[in-house]
């Protein structure tokens, strides 16, 4: 059994998404694995604990197979359905069941994260439809503008790192930061909202907004079977437990469903970060109650 111990803010969504992200990871890496946060009191910057039944280092594990990896569009064969952006490839399903009814435009296309060896790690969040009964938490703004498997593509090119980069990385790996264009939006460190004083970013070009793509890329890895439980379109509520859990308990906890484990509630509240009703961004996360 090897185990791996990372900081991580509670409120911080993204970070909590993200320790589920590299719990999915490890699942398909290294074997089934069991996650859980160590805090005290109500200190919110608490220790996330990870171990898994093989030999691998769970974290490093899923950060060499990040550093490595290429992202491909799922796309039903024959639909003609094909990712839009330069050197993102679309692969074609045949038959089987695909993972989302098919998408009105390439931009919602799924994703697979592949590797040399064979590894893959799906992710595709943002083609869930209210079908589904699963919120999307997508909160880039465009149907048909940039695509998440383009966001993965950008945000795996901030995080090729090998030797004592990417050891470094493992012990702490929500400090990675870049500059980054474009994001998921899971990461408030990075996101900013209007004050209407006649100032934006985008209007200047010297400014470069850095991100963090480990987060990014483990939080969409991580509400690939989970999502925070929704209770307006601007207000969220998820969970943190100190309980050790297994993947599929860790997922139903994320959403809220303690199940008697003894965990934290966190409310996490969006806002408009340009035109109302298009891309959201995360405000805060303020805790609700502890036991």
């Amino acid at each position: 059994m090897a185990e791996a111990t990372i900081p991580v803010d509670l409120r911080n969504p993204g970070q909590v998404f993200a320790c589920l992200g590299l719990m999915e990871a490890a699942e398909i890496l290294c074997g089934p694995a069991e996650g859980g946060c160590v805090w005290t009191g109500r200190e919110t910057r608490a220790r996330f604990r990870l171990s898994v039944d093989g030999p691998d280092d769970p974290v490093l594990a899923a950060l060499r197979f990040l550093s490595r990896a290429e992202v491909r569009a799922l796309a039903p064969a024959g639909s003609g359905l094909a990712a839009k952006e330069p050197g993102v490839a679309t692969l074609p399903v045949e038959g089987g069941v695909f993972p989302c009814p098919r998408p009105d435009t390439p931009s919602a296309l799924p994703a697979l994260l592949v590797d040399a060896d064979g590894a893959a790690i799906p992710l595709g969040h943002w083609a869930d439809v209210p079908a589904s009964g699963r919120d999307n938490l997508k909160f880039w703004a465009g149907a048909g503008g940039y695509s998440g498997a383009a966001l993965t593509r950008d945000a795996l090119d901030l995080v090729r790192l090998g030797g004592n980069a990417l050891a470094d990385a493992a012990r702490d790996p929500f400090a990675l930061s870049a500059p980054q264009s474009s994001s998921f939006r899971f990461d408030w460190r990075r996101d900013y909202t209007a004050l209407d004083v006649g100032f934006s970013p985008n209007e200047h070009g010297a400014i470069r907004m850095v991100g963090y793509p480990l987060v990014e890329l483990l939080a969409a890895i991580g509400l690939q079977h989970a999502r925070p439980q929704r209770l307006e379109k601007l207000h969220y509520r998820y969970a943190v437990s100190s309980a050790r859990l297994p993947t599929l308990l860790a997922r139903a906890v994320l959403g809220g469903q303690t199940m008697g484990f003894p965990a934290r509630l966190f409310s996490m509240r969006l806002g408009w970060p340009g035109q109302e009703g298009q891309a959201r961004c995360i405000l805060d996360a303020q805790e609700e109650s502890s036991p």
